[in-house]
């Protein structure tokens, strides 16, 4: 990412020069970004080298050090920071966008997720040749693709509605109801030419596709549809394209087990309230829970969503408060009503614990210095 950083103080242009005579897609929203670029670079690599970014350095620079990094890569899959996809877009005229979903995360550096939602619709609607793969129960995600020039449905199943209670357009209450959402003012959940049911993925032929994935959780079957759906964009079937995803088990340590001692520990990554309302649902039953928080400049300094995060679920569970803000968790979990114990370094939590299964949940700096100390 230095080479990157320098290459853009050097020749700001540098990723639209690096971006030309290559098929680009582009992966952006508040979760999924680097599980989902890697599913969809896996799906395109049989077609040859792809550049991609899918360890998750998604600024400017880790973008412009992926292209670097594979010069003659004729086809690039480039996970992008949702305050940056504006800008990328207009740089480098993608094939494709992928928009997963626009939640609350790092208010203190993105801003207001409503904020992003208008720039990114502006965004879109100026891009007359690119074809745009949004989720379309997502109501911000819908506002912002819903002047796209070429817009392709996929409808996900997702639940987390609590960042969009009222309509991006006029402000008015969005209705939920069987068939999906609506607003008084005309935007709804539009009609979706793929849809997830279950384990499998509808084409927009009515065919079914097998996910049988090795990640666990309904978001990353939302993930996989939205990958397959915009690799079906770039010519690659759909049914080769999820046999291809089906490989994945591992992205870049989440969901990674490792065994510590006499433990074996299920590594899992939650940045956010939207997050967490993914993760707890496929957390094991009877396993004491890590919770590790920190609050660096790249998580974000304000740990105020702690009080949105749905912690009310883990009660009769065991659980460790851990990491460099663990009091603030602390001070959370009290007021769940969760029975917790508070131990700051996270492997130390994890060997304090009797032996057998634990799942140890992290924000992003807090997980990356733990897939460092738990090699698998």
């Amino acid at each position: 990412m230095i080479g990157g950083r320098v290459a853009l103080k050097l020749d700001p242009h540098a990723l639209r020069r690096l971006g030309r005579d290559r098929t680009v897609l582009l992966v952006s929203g508040t979760n999924g970004k680097t599980t989902t670029t890697l599913m969809l670079a896996t799906a395109l690599g049989g077609a040859g080298e792809v550049a991609s970014n899918s360890d998750g350095a998604n600024m400017p620079d880790g973008l412009l050090a992926a292209l670097v990094a594979t010069p003659h890569a004729p086809c690039a899959v480039l996970e992008v920071d949702e305050s940056y996809l504006p800008w990328v877009a207009a740089q480098v005229d993608p094939a494709v966008v992928v928009l997963l979903n626009l939640s609350r995360d790092q208010l203190d550096r993105v801003g207001e997720v409503r904020a992003t939602e208008r720039e990114i619709r502006a965004a879109i609607g100026a891009l007359p040749f690119t074809s745009t793969v949004a989720n379309c129960d997502d109501v911000l995600i819908t506002s912002a693709a819903a002047d796209a020039a070429h817009p392709v449905w996929v409808g996900t199943g997702g639940h987390w509605h609590e960042d969009a209670g009222s309509c991006p357009r006029c402000g008015g209450a969005i209705r939920h109801h069987d068939d999906g959402w609506a607003c008084r003012c005309g935007l709804a959940r539009p009609s979706p030419s793929w849809s997830v049911a279950g384990d499998r993925l509808v084409d927009p032929l009515g065919r079914g596709v097998d996910l049988g994935l090795r990640l666990p959780g309904t978001a990353n079957r939302a993930n996989a549809a939205l990958a397959i759906a915009a690799a079906s964009c770039a010519g690659v079937p759909p049914e080769l394209a999820a046999a291809r995803i089906r490989e994945i088990s591992d992205i870049g340590g989440r969901y990674r087990v490792v065994r510590r001692q006499r433990h074996s520990v299920r590594l899992m990554l939650a940045k956010n309230p939207a997050g967490w309302g993914a993760t707890i649902p496929i957390l094991a039953e009877d396993t004491p829970v890590v919770i590790a928080v920190n609050a660096r400049e790249a998580d974000g300094r304000d740990t105020s969503w702690l009080w949105d995060v749905p912690f009310e679920r883990l009660r009769g569970k065991q659980v460790v408060a851990t990491g460099e803000r663990c009091a603030d968790l602390a001070v959370r979990l009290r007021y769940a009503e969760v029975a917790h114990r508070v131990h700051r370094d996270p492997v130390c939590a994890v060997d304090s614990l009797q032996g057998g299964e634990i799942e140890l949940v992290a924000n992003y700096t807090a997980f990356r210095d733990l897939v460092g100390r738990l090699p698998a």
